[in-house]
């Protein structure tokens, strides 16, 4: 006991003599460190709300930016110290004066330094937990494409499809599961609409005329012999997997039901360009780089349009298809660890077309979504990964490094590879119109169709196919609507790809920002792809709508800027006869289906008329609707009778 109180007296004493040296040679190097530390806090504060400031003031669209998200609890703490600390110095030096001047002054002071503090929290809360991100609603950002800018045509026709469901052995290609009059009425109203026209050939040269202006070509229409690439996604037929056997072109059983482009909208399409438009069939091409034309899409396809280029990976000789090869356009990316890759080259379809139609399927993904910009993934000939076929995995830039999955680059602001492929001039630059094929949908890459639950699909416990069709000029907005439609349906996709929910980080549409601000995007890439050095501009517009009941953008509420979602409903037509002429033949089709009527045929309207039943119409009738004449051969007439 006695050594231990004799221990702390020396040690009592020894403190303080230290203490007295301290006092006359001034602070310590521990109180000067300390000292310094107190300044830390504020001087990040100071530093976070000048930077916040000198970001947003010249573009408000930059608080969504993540570096300003990341700033703005700094900047919104610093200011509420600043508030503490003035309220509390003013306190103290005229803490004796009460006189009327002082508190008002004091009250101003407050008030202003309040204001500050409200505005910076107000305009830039600290941004909410990556999971929650996704699901964020912000205003519109980004310049709004097309004729009506911003419009996004949604056409909903729930008679269009009538199918059992993946597990079932019909298919969902094929009518009655897939009414092709119902289709052919949806591909029309979302062809007028998104040009504001009363007719389908009008509206066609109204989008044309606006496109060739666009790209400096004159504000003229089509031009006879003008090509017109449609890229198509056959992501389920991809060349590289086993799923289509590479000599009959025919799709495994096991796959069969997972969901490519519907033959029935590429039908539509075809007879709108061909016989509204006046693109003759020639000048059209069909396929995906990276896939396979599947045999039953090339079966419901070819007998009306023979001279259509149907390109594939393949092409196999004597199979009908033509096999995709590289031009001499060279394909650029921006990100830096592109540099030293193998080059890249747009195929010769693209190269070689006019136009092209972006024709995406509604789809989730490991990524969020696969709708229009990541159709384009496959634009490219080889695979994302490298994969070049017959050569293996060479050393191309890895596309997917640059998607927001769990393991690549999760979250907001970073570089995304679709804006490079949105914004070259020889795709994204050529492209005419966006579409997206949802009759059915796929829940992730692999096409499996589920039916939707979300209103007006369902009723949140039973529910039926999207069928659907979307359809616009502006590539970003397109895309922010399926994005919205995807994420109310299956948000565990949108958020996790299916893994664990929220790994995304709000990933999903971070392509979206990018290209809506590719002349300053939030990852500060310098996004030019033409090898022109000249930086993309804005690639449309992107927002969320209001709420997934009213689906309503800005536009829609009365707003000049932002997203306008038309949505239309289509049904079947009543039974009217078409005639329509190609390069060689009459083309007899019928709106509706032959269920209770009889096709009928005359040589002669001469009295008295001879009306003779088709006793053999085509084989493929349920499929196509269609019978054709040879314009050399004698007239005939038709009609369809009860």
């Amino acid at each position: 006991m006695r050594n231990g109180v004799l221990s702390a007296q020396k040690s009592t004493r020894r403190t303080a003599s230290t203490e007295r040296v301290c006092l006359k040679r001034g602070p310590s190097a521990h109180q000067d460190k300390r000292r310094r530390h107190r300044w830390v806090l504020p001087g990040l504060g100071l530093v976070s709300l000048l930077w916040f400031l000198v970001r947003v003031i010249p573009k408000p669209s930059r608080a969504t930016y993540p570096c300003q998200r990341a700033a703005a609890p700094l900047a919104s703490t610093f200011v509420v110290w600043l508030l503490a600390v003035a309220g509390s110095t003013l306190a103290w030096r005229r803490g004796k004066e009460f006189s009327r001047q002082a508190r008002l002054r004091a009250a101003c002071v407050c008030c202003a330094i309040a204001v500050a503090a409200a505005v910076v929290a107000i305009v830039a809360l600290p941004g909410t937990p990556a999971a929650a991100y996704v699901t964020q609603s912000h205003g519109p950002i980004g310049t709004a494409q097309g004729i009506h800018p911003g419009r996004v045509v949604w056409v909903h026709a729930p008679e269009a499809t009538d199918w059992a469901g993946f597990e079932f052995p019909e298919r969902w290609w094929q009518s009655p599961h897939t009414d092709l009059a119902v289709v052919e009425e949806m591909m029309s109203q979302a062809v007028r609409n998104v040009a504001g026209e009363s007719s389908d050939a009008t509206a066609w040269d109204t989008i044309f005329k606006h496109f060739n202006e666009g790209r400096g070509k004159g504000r003229r229409g089509y031009q006879a012999g003008e090509k017109i690439a449609i890229k198509i996604n056959l992501t389920a037929c991809n060349a590289r997997s086993p799923e289509v056997d590479p000599v009959t072109y025919q799709k495994k059983a096991s796959v069969m039901n997972s969901i490519d482009n519907s033959p029935q909208m590429l039908l539509a399409l075809f007879r709108q360009l061909v016989y509204e438009a006046g693109v003759a069939p020639g000048n059209l091409a069909v396929g995906d780089p990276t896939g396979m034309i599947p045999q039953f899409m090339y079966d419901l396809l070819h007998p009306e349009f023979p001279e259509v280029q149907y390109f594939d990976n393949y092409g196999k000789a004597g199979s009908g298809r033509t096999r995709t090869e590289f031009s001499k356009v060279p394909f650029r990316w921006s990100a830096a660890a592109a540099t030293g890759k193998v080059q890249d080259y747009i195929p010769v379809p693209f190269a070689e077309a006019d136009y092209l139609i972006n024709f995406a399927v509604l789809k989730g993904h490991s990524s969020g979504i696969t709708v229009c910009g990541k159709n384009l993934y496959g634009a490219l000939l080889r695979c994302p990964d490298g994969y070049l076929r017959g050569a293996g995995t060479m050393n191309y830039y890895d596309m997917h490094l640059s998607l927001p999955n769990a393991e690549w680059s999760p979250g907001m602001g970073h570089y995304r590879a679709i804006v490079d492929l949105m914004g070259h001039r020889e795709l994204g630059g050529k492209t005419l119109l966006c579409l997206i094929d949802g009759l059915f949908g796929g829940y992730y890459w692999d096409s499996h169709p589920f039916k939707w639950k979300s209103a007006p699909f369902g009723d949140g416990i039973n529910g039926d196919w999207p069928s659907s069709l979307f359809a616009s000029q502006d590539p970003v907005a397109i895309d922010s609507v399926a994005h919205d439609f995807l994420l109310q349906e299956w948000p565990k996709v949108v958020t996790g790809g299916i893994e664990d929910a929220g790994s995304l980080q709000g990933g999903a549409e971070d392509y979206l920002h990018e290209a809506a601000l590719a002349d300053d995007p939030p990852s500060g890439s310098v996004y030019a792809p033409d090898q022109s050095g000249v930086r993309l501009s804005s690639l449309g517009v992107h927002e969320h709508w209001n709420n997934p009941t009213n689906k309503q953008y800005s536009r829609n509420l009365g707003l000049d800027h932002g997203i306008e979602l038309l949505a239309l409903q289509a049904r079947r037509p009543e039974p009217r006869l078409t005639l329509r002429t190609s390069d060689r033949q009459a083309v007899l089709s019928w709106s509706a289906s032959l269920e209770g009527l009889r096709l009928q045929r005359a040589d002669t309207l001469t009295p008295p008329i001879n009306w003779a039943p088709v006793g053999a119409p085509p084989a493929f009738v349920r499929g196509q609707n269609v019978v054709s004449n040879d314009l050399v051969g004698p007239s005939q007439f038709y009609r369809l009778a009860e």
